[in-house]
Formats: structure tokens, C-alpha cells, sequence
């Protein structure tokens, strides 16, 4: 009995040993990719403290993967202060297997469908206001005729409320071409600057696009703590340029663009590695967040909005489908 437990022991100090020779492994690519990367090049010097100190605790030991990666990702944001770093272990990666692009773009773009590119619903509010629930930016290929069907159904609203209290983020080219139908013309919007490449790219929206513009209308833009990345890009320059009013919770703060790495063929790794710099203001909201025009909490932002336009109907005497009296009771509702 002492021998197999004897035995049990050696095999499972064997296991830990191999297990922290593999973590050190990891820790150091990663620590490496930082080094490379990311955007404050000093950053890496953190992290390999951070690692060194964590390791000597004995942190990362007896570790499932999927739970070494998730407490990787939550140390790195904390320490680096950027919500960006994300790490997950990829249980049925192959690297022998070739990527096939074109595939890949394929399951990608189904996937993207089944959650119709990102647009959960869009409706006319009662007093004629379009209302768009906006959850992620897929890619402009797959998603533009989406967008250019959900822009022609509220062009002939008078007011637009812009919902982005569960938006995540997502393509670059999607944001830009989202910004596009707000701007009566080309604008540059702002630079992305690339550490790794030194390459600095102009963002400028387009003239052309293949839905009907929202132009020289009131828009509202709805935040929360959850709005992240490309949401919180549209609500940084649809603000910066007085085309939308935000309403809502002051968001995290993460506006710098992310490369993607495969780390010893088992985890996917996120580095934040580049600069967003507004054409405008020379500045960005990464570590900052936005900060809403009138903050109240997420779950009140959309009545709030609508409110705040019918009050304003009232006001102005704008034409819609309801009397001044249904107006009136329709505000006295919202507020009970």
C-alpha cells in the first residue's frame, strides 16, 4: 500500500513538474509577445515581475488550462491596466493543420449571421424615433447590407437613439463604415499607430455608402460600463463632433487596437498594440472611458433617451404620428 501510494506521489510531483515547465514556457512567450507588442514598451518589465512573483507563490500551480489562461487574463488587466489582454486556451488547436482562410472566413461570417451581424433589433419608437440595438461590429463584408437595411428602415425617423449598453466591439472596417452614415462627407477620424511596424494608418470614413444616411438629425447614444472598444469608439466620435448626445454609464476605457498570437500552440493571446489618436483632439479614450453627456444608470439610459426627445417634440413642435395630448400622456407614463 506504502509503494502505491509512494508511487502515486512521483507520479503526480512528475505531472507538477512537467506543468510548471510548460507554464514558465508560456509566461515567457507571453512576456516576450508584450516586449514586441505592446504599446508602452516598457510595459513588459511589469509583467515579468508580475510573472516572477506570482510563480514563486506558487500561483499558477495545479492548474487546469482554461484556468491558467482565465487567471493570466485576469492579471494582466490589472496589472497593465488594460482590458484589452485577453488569454484562452485553444483545447482543439492543431498547428498542423493548415488554416484556410477562406473557410475560416466562411464559419466566421455563418456564425456572424445566427446573430444577424451583431444588430439585435431595430424599431420606431412611438413619436417616430428610430431605436438601433447594436451588440457587436462584425466584418463590413459580411454585415453591410445588414446595416444599409437597418439604416434605410430609420431614415425617415426625425430622432435616432443608438443602443450600445451590451456593444463589445469588434472590426475596425465595421466601425468606420458605421461612423460613415453620420458624416455628410469624408472625415478623418483618427490614426491607429502600430508599434511593431511604426506604420500609422488614417481612419476616414466614406462620402458613398449603400444605405440612406442619418444626417442633421438629433442621435443618442446609449452607454454602460459593459460598452467596450469599436462601441465606445462611436460614442467617443459621434460626441467629439456634436452629431449624438450620450446617455448612459461612463464606459471602461479601451480604444487601443489588439494583434492575436498563438502561444506554444495551446493558448490564444490578445496584446493591445497599437494607438488610436483622434484626428480632432489628439487624444483617445483608452484608460479614460467616455463619459456621458447625462449619466444615469445603463438600465435607465433608453427611457431617459426617449424622454428627452419627446419633451423636446413638444418643445420645437415637431410633426409625428401623435397628437400633442398622446405626447403628453406618453411622457406622463414613462415617468411614473
Amino acid at each position: 500500500m506504502k509503494k502505491i501510494i509512494a508511487g502515486v506521489l512521483f507520479l503526480h510531483s512528475l505531472f507538477s513538474y512537467a506543468q510548471r515547465n510548460e507554464n514558465t514556457a508560456v509566461l515567457a512567450d507571453i512576456t516576450e509577445k508584450v516586449k514586441q507588442y505592446y504599446i508602452d514598451k516598457d510595459a513588459y518589465k511589469r509583467v515579468d515581475s508580475l510573472f516572477q512573483s506570482e510563480s514563486g507563490k506558487g500561483t499558477f500551480n495545479d492548474l487546469s488550462k482554461k484556468d491558467f489562461a482565465a487567471l493570466l487574463t485576469q492579471k494582466l488587466r490589472t496589472d497593465i491596466k488594460d482590458k484589452h489582454f485577453f488569454v484562452k486556451y485553444l483545447e482543439n488547436y492543431s498547428p498542423e493543420k493548415p488554416i484556410d482562410e477562406k473557410e475560416r472566413e466562411k464559419q466566421d461570417n455563418f456564425h456572424n449571421s445566427l446573430e444577424n451581424f451583431g444588430f439585435e433589433s431595430v424599431q420606431r419608437l412611438q413619436g417616430n424615433i428610430g431605436y438601433i440595438d447594436f451588440k457587436g461590429f462584425a466584418p463590413p463584408e459580411s454585415s453591410a447590407k445588414t446595416l444599409a437595411s437597418v439604416m434605410d428602415f430609420v431614415a425617415n425617423t426625425h430622432s435616432l437613439i443608438i443602443d450600445l449598453r451590451e456593444n463589445g466591439g469588434g472590426d475596425n472596417g465595421m466601425l468606420m463604415l458605421f461612423c460613415s452614415y453620420f458624416f455628410d462627407k469624408k472625415t478623418n477620424l483618427y490614426t491607429t499607430y502600430l508599434r511593431h511596424t511604426g506604420q500609422t494608418i488614417q481612419n476616414i470614413t466614406q462620402s458613398e455608402v449603400s444605405g440612406q444616411k442619418y444626417l442633421h438629425k438629433n442621435i443618442y447614444i446609449l452607454t454602460s460600463k459593459r460598452t467596450f472598444s469599436a462601441g465606445e469608439a462611436v460614442a467617443y466620435f459621434l460626441q467629439e463632433h456634436q452629431l449624438a448626445e450620450v446617455i448612459g454609464e461612463k464606459t471602461e476605457g479601451a480604444a487601443n487596437p489588439v494583434d492575436h498570437f498563438i502561444i506554444q500552440n495551446q493558448y490564444l493571446l490578445l496584446v493591445p498594440a497599437g494607438k488610436i489618436t483622434s484626428a480632432r483632439s489628439h487624444k483617445n479614450w483608452d484608460h479614460i472611458g467616455i463619459t456621458p453627456d447625462q449619466e444615469v444608470k445603463a438600465e435607465d439610459a433608453l427611457k431617459t433617451a426617449h424622454l428627452k426627445i419627446l419633451k423636446n417634440i413638444l418643445k420645437t413642435g415637431t410633426k409625428t404620428e401623435l397628437s400633442i395630448p398622446q405626447i403628453k400622456n406618453l411622457i406622463n407614463k414613462l415617468e411614473q
